[in-house]
């Protein structure tokens, strides 16, 4: 079996190596390169996706991270389509980090917190959150680097930008959020979401793509219209205001995802490779 996590570099060289060797190929579907063909670009959607359709067509399953992927991918003529979600460190990320400390450092006067983690780029439209920035005693926190940093400091003015942060200091402020907010439109599943999730923090998130498949509107987070500024800034204003709704919805976001893990998602992942092998066994003894 041959896995192949990103095939659109290398992983087009592993699938031709597959097809001349005869062995089974697994393609993962990671990225939306029609969405960033049209942010970076302004064109190529159609030309994008010729491409994903060659690569993805050539490969005895292709696995889709989240329900919204899959039907696009269908949609645009990608055949043997499944579902494979991500999984998520429960242990690393949970509620009991939250640090009160670090709270106090972020915000002295007490105020609610809300955070993105990301990257920080044109794609992830973190830009979104100046609504946020605009309301009274509310702090946000942006964790994450990328080229639109520059740009965002302006745009988001009383935020606060921690950098890159990874590992155990990651789950540490995780954890001492208020409110976790996704902003970008072109996520195949967004791991961030589960992560904040994991640690028993409320979401708010574009109501499209891999968030669809995380967010329960109404129980774990809302979900509101995607590149919509000011949707953002009044899901982010009502639960500000509401720290009961925020503590019932984070503890249902933790709850929701406590049986995602990577062990799990592993298993999943080997009965996908069974599949793949049993159905090529039979082709071959037909």
């Amino acid at each position: 079996m041959i896995h192949l996590a990103s095939p659109f570099v290398l992983g087009v060289r592993g699938m031709a190596a597959a097809a001349r060797l005869g062995i089974p190929a697994v393609a993962v579907y990671q990225t939306d390169l029609a969405g960033y063909a049209r942010t970076y670009m302004g064109a190529g959607e159609a030309a994008a996706w010729r491409r994903i359709r060659s690569v993805h067509s050539a490969a005895d399953r292709t696995l889709a991270p989240s329900s919204a992927a899959r039907s696009d991918l269908e949609e645009h003529g990608v055949p043997r389509v499944r579902l494979w979600p991500r999984g998520v460190d429960t242990v690393r990320f949970r509620p009991e980090h939250r640090d009160e400390a670090l709270r106090r450092e972020l915000a002295p006067n007490g105020e609610p917190i809300v955070g993105y983690v990301g990257r920080l780029a044109p794609e992830k439209h973190v830009e979104l959150l100046s609504g946020a920035c605009a309301l009274p005693g509310v702090r946000v926190v942006v964790v994450g680097d990328g080229p639109s940093r520059p740009q965002l400091t302006e745009a988001l003015p009383g935020a606060v930008f921690l950098g890159r942060r990874t590992g155990e200091d990651l789950a540490r402020i995780f954890a001492s959020l208020d409110l976790f907010v996704h902003t970008g439109p072109f996520e195949t599943f967004c791991q961030t979401v589960q992560e904040a999730m994991a640690s028993g923090v409320p979401v708010v998130a574009p109501a499209v793509g891999g968030p669809l498949d995380l967010v329960d509107h109404g129980r774990t987070g809302l979900l509101v219209p995607p590149f919509d500024a000011a949707a953002v800034q009044e899901a982010v204003r009502a639960l500000a205001a509401d720290p009961a709704r925020r503590a019932v919805y984070g503890a249902a976001a933790r709850a929701t995802v406590e049986g995602r893990t990577w062990a799990a998602m592993g298993d999943q992942l080997l009965t996908h490779y069974d599949d793949v092998l049993a159905a090529r066994k039979t082709a071959v003894a037909a």
